[in-house]
């Protein structure tokens, strides 16, 4: 299988990436037993946004930073499209 086969195969659709990352927030949420309200008020994002982003998984990016920072998840915020390899150009990419 050449590489642009393999790649095609690890590919996400947005849909899927929101669905995963609300649900790994949710589930920090649950763990850390803080109810929306209270996380509303620990990183000052309004409660519908929060109900809503729990819901659909839509949010402002700036609102998802408030609530990563209110539930203290800095080393997710600075791992957050870290650049892993420099490539001179897309070629390069799929021949790697």
């Amino acid at each position: 299988m050449n590489n642009i086969n393999r790649i095609a195969l690890q590919f996400v659709t947005y849909d899927e990436k929101l669905i995963e990352i609300r649900d790994r927030l949710i589930q920090i949420r649950k763990n850390y037993k803080i109810s929306q309200k209270e996380l509303a008020k620990l990183s000052n994002v309004s409660y519908g946004s929060i109900r809503r982003f729990e819901s659909t998984g839509e949010i402002s990016f700036s609102s998802l930073v408030k609530i990563a920072v209110a539930m203290r998840l800095y080393d997710d915020l600075d791992n957050l499209f870290k650049v892993k390899n420099a490539y001179p150009s897309i070629d390069h990419l799929f021949n790697e």
